[in-house]
Order: structure tokens, then sequence, then C-alpha cells
């Protein structure tokens, strides 16, 4: 006869369920503990349920440049756009991919949206050209500023021109600082706003202001004699209303970097001026940084700029070129999306770092700072559609969302009490348990990894709790079979579990799974279906086996359960046990002996 087995406790660890309820007991406690410290004991919502403004770029073909959508560059314009986005203080926006050519970007509510769509819908290439020719454009005949004399620039609007308005200010400066560059006139003291900035550069106005009493040369082709332009740009320059939005969208569009363009500019709102620009010479990839940022000198806005070793030879050919010539073509434009976003006139040869200054306010500077930092994109994109989700609108999503999900619940637990009786009561526990995990870990990865609960991460919660109660059921049906086959509670419990646990497992690795390629292979909102989906299979596993199957040993030690009430939902009649399975003493019958 066989001897027992010694020294192997019972399965599950049914035999201290108490140690197991405490250590769920412990993380429950330490993660909401965490959640109260944090400050963060709400979930971070998405722009579906908090407002916001969700916009969705598709990537286009570039001229001779057939394989320019790719996954790289899409990668790179995501980073690109997103530190763009962040870059004007939002914390919480999401940018990211869909397909093969769309980025959506979702900019959470409290944000400048249209600031941010601004930002955003530039998304073409950063250059730097050289400027040919500027005038004044508007619906009446123009007079070029390329042709003015010097003496325009000595009545600029206050504030607003690069060349003067500061003289006074340059008395007080050092000869040492003062800008070398090797024009005749205006002054060198006049030119630098009257203080010599690092780099050398000052944001040159072209406005009316500046240059609207030129000598006579009424004719928009008076361009500069040293004007390269064909006689094409000279026609289009000559046709080119700024202040229709269609032509300022139009001009110099599908140009390849190393075409001549006309463009249009505003350095004051509602006035506009046109340009005739060489081609690129740099482009925003050289930009290494730049921002927005006060002169500690004089308290004004600048734009400090830095570019990378390659970028700084280049920049340093082009300002020394530019630096010997006269008004307007000492300045260069910086080119974004077609536009003209500033013209800096340059006074001496520049490299690595550079500063902008002129009628900046905090503002004008931080933009134009984060567009040459964030402005080089390897692909040019269609803002295709703009969604705006008000505050409003998103709370009624979310309070359908919360009574979709109560509904639910309610059903369940519909179904539990009738069904299950008193078992419903360990199957309410385990769901609160799973409730409070999922509810304290999803605050804590709102700040942790940006995690945002959207409606569909709402609807994988709902569905998470059939998960859920689907598992409790596997269980306590397994103990049911067991009841039936004539075996008392306590024992029940202990011979249902293995094979309940083995079912339980699969079934939420299978849902687990799901979540899982679902995740990997789609994109946007219902990445977020797929993860809570994901997350609430998980935390299924954690309270089966640390509360409810511990629980359920317990609660066989009360006389409740193990008399089978019933109300119980474990009562044997009910159940059609059959009669209970005893073991007994085989009696040995006498036998007579047999003979020989």
């Amino acid at each position: 006869m066989a001897a027992p087995k010694k020294g192997r406790g019972p399965s599950g660890g049914h035999g201290r369920p108490g140690r197991a309820l405490a250590l769920i007991l412990i993380a429950m406690v330490a993660l909401a503990g965490g959640m109260f410290l944090s400050g963060h004991t709400t979930p971070r919502l998405g722009i579906d349920l908090a407002g916001g403004t969700s916009i969705t770029l598709e990537a286009q073909n570039q001229p001779g440049k057939p394989n320019a959508i790719n996954q790289t560059n899409m990668d790179t314009a995501v980073g690109i756009i997103e530190r763009r986005v962040n870059g004007l203080g939002v914390s919480e926006a999401e940018v990211q991919t869909q397909g093969s050519k769309n980025i959506i970007v979702n900019i959470p509510k409290g944000t400048n949206s249209k600031q941010a769509q601004e930002q955003v819908g530039t998304t073409a290439q950063l250059y730097f050209r050289p400027v040919l020719t500027v005038q004044a454009s508007g619906p009446a005949e123009p007079t070029p500023s390329g042709s003015a004399t010097p003496s325009g620039n000595a009545t600029p609007k206050p504030g607003e021109s690069a060349e003067g308005g500061d003289k006074a200010k340059d008395e007080d400066k050092p000869k040492g600082e003062e800008a070398t560059g090797s024009e005749a006139t205006p002054s060198a003291s006049a030119t630098t706003q009257g203080r010599a900035v690092t780099g050398a550069l000052t944001k040159d106005d072209p406005t009316p202001g500046a240059s609207d009493k030129p000598k006579p040369s009424d004719s928009p082709e008076a361009t500069p004699s040293a004007d390269p332009a064909t006689a094409k740009l000279q026609e289009e320059f000559a046709k080119l209303d700024c202040t229709d939005p269609k032509q300022r969208t139009e001009a110099g569009q599908n140009a390849k970097p190393t075409d001549s363009i006309v463009a249009c500019g505003s350095n004051v709102p509602g006035s506009y001026e046109k340009y005739v620009l060489g081609p690129a010479e740099v482009s925003g990839s050289d930009v290494d940084d730049a921002k927005g940022a006060i002169e500690q000198q004089t308290g004004e806005w600048i734009v400090s700029m830095e570019f990378t070793s390659a970028g700084a030879k280049k920049f340093q050919t082009i300002t020394g070129r530019l630096a010997q010539q006269q008004p307007p073509m000492n300045q260069f434009a910086i080119v974004l999306d077609g536009e003209v976003v500033s013209a800096p006139s340059v006074r001496t040869a520049l490299s690595k770092n550079a500063q902008i200054s002129g009628s900046f306010d905090q503002q004008s500077a931080e933009d134009l700072g984060n567009i040459l930092s964030y402005g080089a994109l390897p692909l040019t994109f269609e803002e295709v559609s703009v969604t705006t989700v008000t505050a409003a609108l998103g709370s009624e999503q979310l309070k359908g969302g919360l009574i979709a999900g109560a509904i639910g619940l309610a059903l369940v637990v519909i179904y539990l009490v009738v069904y299950y009786r008193g078992l419903a009561f360990i199957a309410l526990l385990s769901l609160v348990v799973s409730g409070v995990l999922t509810y304290t870990i999803m605050a804590l990865l709102g700040p942790a990894i940006g995690f945002a609960l959207n409606l569909p991460a709402v609807c994988g919660a709902i569905v998470a709790i059939g998960i859920t109660a689907d598992s409790f059921i596997v269980y306590f049906e397994r103990v049911r079979d067991e009841i039936r086959e004539g075996r008392t509670l306590r024992p029940a419990i202990e011979r249902a579990w293995p094979r309940a646990r083995r079912t339980i497992l699969v079934s939420d690795f299978v849902s687990f799974l799901a979540a899982a390629v679902l995740f990997i292979v789609t994109v946007g909102k219902v990445q977020g279906f797929a993860f809570t989906l994901g997350l609430t299979t998980l935390l299924d596993v954690v309270v089966v086996f640390l509360f409810t199957k511990p629980l359920m040993t317990l609660m066989g030690r009360t006389k409740f359960f193990s008399k089978g009430g019933p109300w119980s939902g474990l009562d044997p009649k009910r159940l059609g046990a059959q009669p209970p399975l005893r073991r007994s003493r085989r009696v040995n019958a006498p036998t007579e002996p047999k003979e020989a």
C-alpha cells in the first residue's frame, strides 16, 4: 500500500486564503494612495470626452520625389509636429499616424486651438531665401520699395522697422559692437536699431510706411538692376495681389528649392508685401535650435537661432554675400509654406549663432522661434479635416458612456442575483475590487504614459464587465458540477478550481491576444479600446486568483454556504445532486476452505 504524499500543500493557495486577500488589499491601498499623492484623482480624458480639436493631415506627393511618402518620413513628421505643438505649451497633445498617408493631431481643451491649428497646418518645408525685390502689395497700383532711396528708411513706423526707431540708443554702444557691413547708406548706427545684436541681424520691415515715398519709378517691373529675376517672374510679381487669400496661397506653390519664386508676407496685420526671392540656400533642417527670448540689455523680445555645423557654413556664405548688398537685397526671407514669415536684413557675415530683432512681442517671438525649430518637415501636408468637440458635447458623450456602463453592470448584477443567489455576493465584491484597480491604474497612467480615456476606451471597460463576470461564472459552474456529483461544498470548491483555472486562463489569453493585435494594427481611438480591454483582462486574472478563489474558500467554511441553503446558490436539491459519495470498508465474507 502506497504511503500518502506529505509536504504538498493544497493547490491554488487555498490553504491560506488570508494571505492572498491581504496581498490584493495592500495593492489596492498602495495604488489608491499613489493616486491621491500624485494629485491625479481622475483619469485623463480624451478629446471626444473632454473637448478639444482634432486635425487630420494628409501627406502630398512632391514633384520629383515619388517615393517621399514612406514610414520613415511619416515618423519624422510626427515627431516634428508633436514638438511644434508642445512648443506652444500643449503638454497633452496627441500626434500619431493613421494609415500610410495621414497624421492625426488631437489638441485638448484649454489650448488656443486657432494658434495650434496654424502651427500644425503650416507643414511645408522651411527655407532661407535671398530677397531680390520687395514692395507693398494691394489692389491699388503699388510702388516698389526695392528702388527706394536709403532716406526712406529714416521714417519707419515706430517699433516696426528694423532700420531706425532706436537710433538714440546707438550712442551708448561701444564702437566694437557696431555692425561691419559695407553699406554706403544709411549709417551702421541707423541700421542696427542702435545696438550691436549678436549675429548682426535686424528685422527689416518693408511696410508701406517705410517705403511708400520712393523715387519716381511707379512700374512694378522696376526692380533693382542686380535683380536676376526672369521675365516670367517679373510678370507674376506685377500681377500678384497679396491681399487676395487665394493668390497668397498659390504664390510659389510646387516650386523647387532651386527655383526663384514670388511670395507674400505680412509684418503688420492687414498690410502685405510681395517678394521676388532667389533660390533657397539654407533649409530648415540646418537650424539646430531657435527660441524667443528677452534681450537683457534692452528688454526687447528677440529670436535667437543656432545652426548645425553644416548649416553654419551655408549661413555664413549667404550672409557674407548679402551684407555687401544694398536694401532690400541685403535681406534674406524665412519662407514657410510659401509664405514669408520674416525677412531680416544682414549687416555682416554670420555663422553658427544669430539673433533677429525688431517689432516682436512675446507671442510673435515665440511663434517664429517655434517655426524655425520645428518647421523643417520631410513632407508637405494638406489639412483634410478639422473637428472641434466642445466641452459640453464631450461631457454629454461621457455621461452617455457612463449610463451605458451602469446599465450593463445592472444587467450583470440582476443575472447573478437571480441565478446564483448567495454566490452573487462573491461576484459583486470581485467586480468592486476589479473596478477599483482599473480606476486607480487608469488615473495613474494618465500622467505616467499619457493614457487618455476616450469613448472607445469606455466601451472597452464596459465589455470588460462581461469578461470578468464570465470568469466567476466558469468557477461557480465547476463548483456546482462537483456538488451535483455528490460532493460536499469544501471538497467541491477545491476540486473545481484546477479545471476552472485552466478554462479561465485560456479564455483570458485569447481576449488579451485579440486586444494586443488590435492595439498593434490600429491607430487613433481604436487603440484606446484595445488598451482598456487588454488591461482589464490582465486584472481579471489577478482578481480571480488573488480575491475570488480565496474568498470562495473562506465563504465555504461558513454555515450559510456549507449547509447548501436555498438562497446560497449551492442547494444540492435544486442542482439535482446525486447521493453523497461515501467510502466504506469492504467486509470480507467468510469463505469456506477449499478442499485440496
